[in-house]
């Protein structure tokens, strides 16, 4: 059923805007980086401080976020999401000190949610026509096109942005802050209501223990991530946050209706996802710095592309390109390849273009290909996974369940970051990490994706298929 026909096309053209402003808010403060710690005052190694704060905060919100969302209404969630996004934002175009801005630049984060209840959004609309779950794969893939184009956006119009205000950083940031406050009211305005169930309650306890799980866990990341493999304190605090998920499960297990239903989490059609998502998190989220600094670093160590911002700009913008045909893969195949088969290809994508890097690496030709390899498949994903999660989920889950995507997906690439930064370390030459470090990580991002695909395979072979239209048995009423 084509999607027009199942979702208003008025409804994705405005989540299409909002995806939009997610992807600039992810393309611009990155180009700025370093014009944002001259500004603050601060080294390049204390904006590290922003992405974690960010991760960590975002990981923390987005599933009470999503669940109030099953409870009270996704746009509802949305808007108050959209809301905290904006005032964040405006915040940061006039902070002028390292921690005022590492506060604003984490609430900034609530953005996090707005993929996750567009797709449960579209998922309650679906529900009404049968259509629901290859709706959802197809405007899925849209709002990924969205996102990605605005990540390029974004990359570009800040540099744009800030030559024509003068290097001044204030009105180069309310640029984003504009953006975030119009989609506030595209929210208002364009977008429909969902029908959450009645008589729903949040399980506060259990997302109090979640929240100290993953509170604990990220904290020891980013602790390892600073001070290497020696820092045994990281060790110490990650074990905590893992050893809280279990009185966590216990918590939820007693309850009718918990905070995260681990019945739903184990069903066969729902843990390959989410672990897919965890472990796609390690490239998609964890390889990127790897592959910026493996780019620029100087051939005449035997390795290394040399590449200066410019050609490393280039190189980021070939595979946003190849995310975009990833997505747009999604929107188009999804009506006619199983969904399941659809997963297990894109997840061995990924896999395949980062083990490609292991022998092809010294050209920049090789790493362009092998990175728009892994693209396309990560750009399947990223609108895939939420949609397979929303098909696999009870009526009244569907929010928390595309949320639980993204959690993983963070945890995962966390994870990943920290444990690169100390397998580059190893074995470094002066400030180049060791072509020994990169290969270990080209080989964990791609064992890791072959490992996600190999999981789906225990997914059932018609999970997330539209529902099979039930005949009529009554002769009489087929011939009227």
């Amino acid at each position: 059923m084509p999607t027009s026909r199942a979702v208003p096309i008025a409804l994705i053209g405005w989540l299409v805007c909002v995806e939009l402003t997610s992807g600039v808010l992810q393309g611009w403060y990155v180009t700025l980086t370093p014009d944002i710690a001259r500004h603050l005052s601060v080294t390049d190694a204390d904006v590290n401080w922003f992405e974690a704060g960010q991760l960590l905060l975002s990981a923390l919100m987005v599933p009470v976020l999503a669940k109030l969302g099953d409870m009270h209404g996704h746009k509802r969630m949305l808007l108050v999401a959209t809301a905290l996004t904006a005032g964040a934002s405006w915040w940061m175009a006039f902070a002028g000190d390292f921690w005022s801005y590492l506060i604003a630049f984490s609430l900034q984060g609530a953005y996090a949610v707005w993929l996750p209840l567009e797709v449960a959004l579209i998922f309650d609309r679906g529900r009404r026509t049968g259509a629901a779950p290859s709706t959802t794969r197809r405007a899925a893939g849209l709002l990924v096109i969205a996102l990605e184009a605005g990540a390029i956006l974004g990359a570009l119009g800040s540099a744009v942005a800030l030559g024509a205000f003068g290097e001044a950083m204030a009105p180069t940031l309310m640029v984003p802050a504009a953006m975030v406050t119009l989609t506030f009211f595209a929210i208002l305005w364009g977008v429909p209501e969902s029908e959450p169930l009645p008589g729903r309650s949040l399980d506060a306890g259990g997302f109090v223990l979640l929240a100290l799980s993953l509170l604990t866990i990220t904290s020891g990341l980013t602790f390892l991530k600073i001070g290497g493999a020696d820092a045994w304190w990281g060790w110490a605090v990650m074990l905590v946050g893992v050893a809280l998920l279990l009185p966590f499960g216990r918590w939820v297990l007693g309850k009718d209706d918990p905070a995260i239903d681990l019945r739903v989490m184990r069903r066969p059609e729902m843990w390959p996802v989410q672990l897919t998502a965890g472990l796609v998190g390690v490239s998609l989220l964890g390889a990127q710095t790897p592959l910026a600094t493996y780019a620029g670093t100087d051939p005449s160590l035997g390795y290394g592309l040399g590449l200066d911002a410019s050609g490393r700009s280039i190189l980021i913008g070939v595979y946003l390109l190849s995310l975009i045909v990833g997505a747009a893969a999604l929107a188009v195949l999804s009506s006619r390849i199983r969904p399941r088969l659809l997963l297990i290809v894109a997840a061995t994508l990924v896999g395949v273009g980062y083990l490609l890097l292991v022998p092809f690496h010294l050209e920049v030709w090789q790493v362009f290909a092998c990175m728009a390899i892994a693209g396309v498949g990560s750009g399947a994903l990223v609108g895939a996974l939420p949609a397979a999660a929303a098909a696999a989920a009870p009526r009244g889950q569907t929010g928390v369940a595309t949320a639980m995507t993204n959690t993983t997906k963070t945890i995962g690439g966390s994870f990943a970051s920290s444990i690169f930064a100390i397998v580059l370390a190893i074995g470094a030459i002066g400030t180049a990490a060791s072509i020994g470090g990169y290969i270990v990580v080209w080989i964990v991002c791609g064992v890791t994706a072959l490992v996600a695909a190999v999981g789906l395979i225990a997914v059932p072979r018609l999970a997330f298929a539209d529902p099979e239209p039930v005949p009529d048995a009554t002769p009489a009423t087929a011939e009227r």
